[in-house]
């Protein structure tokens, strides 16, 4: 991979990472960018403390306890923190209404009463295997948060073993074709006249569209209206997705956990159990129609039928499954850039919106390395130099067009930084060779 980046000064985007990462620095937590995200983000500060650890391990620590400062008491931990008042971001806290939620308890900071893909545990490990003597402590103090986390996604999300989301803001990918079915079962009628912020930050035609956002906000005012309350909003919501991101994040974060309690001396039957059900739900989310793992609506039982970056988090998730592998060749051959978030040649693949199209550092940060360690290695390097060449020659922007590169959505994006500095720059590549 170096040979394609031997024109790059290595060392100035190294630099221009570490500054990024200081830029959305707000003492204690990052947000992903300025403007456009103004608070903390649950995944995004997980990658965040991965990005930190190449530079910092005790700031990569302070940024994963600040996430789980806002956990509520069923351990269930939101996938936004308001920790500071912005009024150019919506929907804010009172748009969410999780004062009085059930689970929440008395935790002080407000927050979303949603979820994101629960990376914490997994790139936590990675923190803490960078310098154990140095992670031993908190590493400790941070576990029985993470279990009550885990523990809170197995009750509330994972009847059917895979992983389910209520929102497609759960998933991170917002926009994505796998929830077009489920959200078309969504009627927006009675939502609350609103004013988007983020077409105010970034290109409208590099987001989802208003009729998205008109389903969204619909769910966010159902929740609220339920108290949060998971076993009513399980009832009762027409939304109702098991998604590959969030199963397949919560199996290796899993299995990271259990890692965790054979270190501490932790007993990890309840884990390996998990780990066990994880694995059969897995299952389910296989569509041979595609050939890949996909996500499906469990309202009609449909798949989606959605080729995506997701499709290929199987092997992060530690399953080792050959079927996979076609249909990850194919997708590879026909995009200039790995891995677009929708199948280039789908009908609804568009390379500039959102999780349309684009390719996402993170993404790939999971699915490359999967792929590394399931032994794939010839498509682990496509990911990884594709990843590089788009951060070196387009910046740390948020995502990216699978058909030509240009930088799409925010800039100077935290997540972006962080997975240069802990993967994508060559810089990683020769520290991980000589460790």
């Amino acid at each position: 991979m170096t040979d394609i980046l031997t024109d790059i000064d290595v060392a100035a985007l190294d630099a221009e990472a570490r500054r990024i990462l200081e830029l959305n620095d707000r003492g204690g937590y990052t947000v992903p960018t300025d403007g456009l995200y103004p608070y903390q983000w649950n995944w995004d500060s997980a990658f965040a403390g991965l990005g930190f650890a190449a530079v910092n391990n005790d700031r990569a620590w302070t940024e994963v306890e600040t996430l789980f400062s806002g956990q509520w008491d069923n351990g269930m931990v939101p996938h936004i923190l308001f920790h500071r008042p912005d009024p150019g971001y919506f929907p804010g806290p009172d748009v969410w209404g999780t004062e009085d939620a059930v689970g929440r308890g008395a935790c002080a900071v407000a927050s979303s009463g949603i979820s994101q893909p629960p990376v914490a545990a997994s790139l936590a490990w990675r923190i803490y295997r960078a310098d154990p003597a140095a992670g031993a402590d908190r590493l400790r103090a941070l576990f029985p948060k993470l279990l009550a986390y885990h523990r809170w996604i197995m009750a509330a999300r994972a009847e059917t073993g895979a992983v389910v989301i209520t929102h497609p803001w759960e998933a991170g990918r917002d926009n994505a074709p796998d929830w077009d079915e489920a959200m078309a079962g969504v009627d927006p009628v009675g939502v609350q006249p609103y004013t988007r912020r983020d077409t105010g930050h970034v290109d409208p035609r590099m987001r989802p569209t208003k009729e998205d956002y008109d389903r969204y906000i619909w769910l966010v005012q159902f929740g609220r209206d339920r108290k949060w309350d998971e076993a009513a909003i399980a009832a009762e919501s027409p939304f109702r997705v098991a998604d590959p991101t969030m199963s397949f994040t919560t199996l290796r974060s899993t299995r990271d956990l259990a890692a965790m309690a054979e270190v501490l001396g932790e007993d990890a039957g309840e884990i390996r159990n998990w780990v066990a059900r994880l694995e059969e739900g897995a299952e389910t989310l296989w569509n041979p129609g595609i050939g890949a793992y996909d996500a499906k609506n469990l309202r009609t039982g449909n798949f989606a039928g959605s080729l995506s970056n997701a499709s290929f988090l199987c092997w992060w998730a530690g399953l080792r499954d050959d079927r996979a592998v076609p249909a990850l060749d194919a997708l590879l051959a026909r995009s200039p850039f790995a891995l677009p978030s929708h199948d280039p040649e789908g009908p609804k693949f568009d390379h500039l919106r959102y999780w349309r199209g684009p390719v996402w550092g993170v993404m790939n940060y999971l699915a490359g390395n999967g792929m590394e360690e399931a032994g794939l290695a010839e498509q682990a390097d496509r990911v990884r130099a594709d990843t590089a060449r788009l951060i070196a020659e387009n910046g740390f922007a948020e995502y990216f067009s699978p058909i030509d590169g240009t930088p799409a959505g925010g800039a100077t994006f935290t997540w972006t930084a962080a997975v240069w500095l802990a993967w994508a720059s060559p810089s990683a590549i020769r520290g991980q060779k000589k460790d």
